[in-house]
């Protein structure tokens, strides 16, 4: 690949980026369903037509963003995935120290899940149910649980990542006074759902 074509990629890169990173910034205001492709494109910097090189549509600009915001919160709950015991606090902490650096994207992804259009609400849905299976597979593989039943293993693992989810989401919401208490919170319900789920006898 010669230079010019090298420099030519990453322009559209970049652009690409803006592109992201503008609909990021102005969904926080307004969400997501309430943005005109005009706009998301001035943001960039780019005229409306020049949207379509890098997407088709404005659902597939959504669906960018879901498959990324659902990618960075699947990467930090793999922390808590692995030691859903004895490492749940300092899992939980670890999860909080990935959203800061990804505030816009984790929010879009939190406010989307609820209040935005059927699509995105639907696909949030259908990819947080995937890590909800993901971790039914590592909760599986432990000793203690082997008696379980699938179904108990399914809700206690929806716990767990509804509780961190529901914490991201107050987490960004909140005033940065208020974000240790939050995080806090989050560590002391992700410990009572371990001590719960060692209590547990199947068939209860």
């Amino acid at each position: 690949m010669n230079e010019q074509a090298a420099t030519r990629i990453e322009r559209k890169e970049r652009t690409r980026q803006a592109l992201l990173d503008g609909t990021l910034a102005l969904a926080a205001e307004r969400g997501f369903a309430a943005l005109s492709l005009r706009e998301i494109a001035r943001s960039a910097g780019i005229v409306p037509t020049a949207f379509y090189r890098h997407f088709a549509s404005l659902d597939d600009l959504g669906a960018t963003l879901v498959d990324e915001g659902v990618t960075a919160l699947r990467l930090a709950l793999r922390e808590v995935r692995r030691s859903p015991n004895a490492g749940a606090a300092a899992s939980v902490r670890f999860v909080f120290e990935q959203v800061d650096p990804k505030r816009d994207l984790f929010g879009f992804l939190i406010r989307e899940r609820h209040g935005g259009a059927a699509a995105l609400r639907n696909a949030i849905s259908t990819e947080l149910q995937l890590i909800v299976r993901e971790l039914v597979a590592d909760l599986s593989r432990i000793p203690a649980l082997d008696s379980w039943a699938p179904r108990d293993l399914e809700i206690a693992a929806d716990l767990i990542v509804g509780t961190v989810t529901h914490g991201i989401g107050v987490y960004i919401a909140a005033p940065a006074r208020e974000q240790k208490s939050i995080v806090d919170r989050t560590v002391h319900q992700v410990r009572l759902v371990a001590l719960g789920m060692g209590l547990w006898k199947p068939g209860r």
